[in-house]
């Protein structure tokens, strides 16, 4: 019975990656070519989440600094923290809604990209990120489900949203991974040249 059960998730992930191949692929080489042009220009990704999406966030800005698949020079990107050291104010206060927008207000500049990452559209420390993004002049690539929530209606026009068309958290962040990847090899791609694919 279990093994059953395994062997649906894997048929359900790759059901949902084979669905969401052909819809993903332009927001997924508008995320390629923006985040190529905040690179090249000298500018740098900021990268965030929330709860497990923040490992994803640093996955993504490891990927950048130290190379994907191949060797290349180190392209700048931050993994922004949600600890609670991050949140300021007098010592003892507790982890506030607003820690990653002050790290974008302090790191952040005209040019870069925050890239984030979540499952709930709605949650309010991504939201003020994205809005802190916002008033320093830097575009935003928003990984998220297939209702992207209040985060939607804070999007730019000049902004990408890659909406995976699922709602479960763990086959959504499963793209997410396969996205970044994506995301990773086709700046590879651009940067040094087609490779074939193993």
């Amino acid at each position: 019975m279990l093994e059953q059960r395994i062997q649906q998730h894997f048929i359900d992930s790759a059901d949902l990656k084979y669905q969401a191949a052909q819809a993903l692929g332009a927001p997924i080489n508008a995320a390629v070519q923006a985040l190529l042009a905040c690179v090249t220009n000298g500018s740098k990704v900021l990268a965030c989440g929330s709860g497990l999406s923040s490992a994803q966030a640093l996955q993504f800005a490891m990927m950048c600094v130290a190379g994907f698949e191949r060797e290349r020079p180190e392209l700048a990107a931050i993994a922004l923290s949600a600890d609670a050291g991050w949140a300021g104010g007098s010592a003892g206060q507790a982890f506030e809604v607003g820690a990653l927008a002050r790290q974008i207000r302090a790191l952040g500049a005209a040019g870069d990209i925050l890239l984030v990452l979540c499952v709930n559209g709605d949650e309010p420390a991504l939201l003020e990120a994205v809005l802190a993004a916002h008033e320093r002049d830097m575009s935003v690539i928003a990984l998220c489900a297939r209702d992207a929530g209040a985060m939607g209606g804070v999007m730019r026009e000049t902004d990408v949203q890659v909406c995976v068309p699922h709602e479960r958290a763990a086959r959504v962040r499963e793209v997410h991974t396969l996205i970044l990847h994506c995301i990773c090899d086709g700046m590879d791609t651009q940067l040094l040249g087609e490779q074939e694919m193993l």
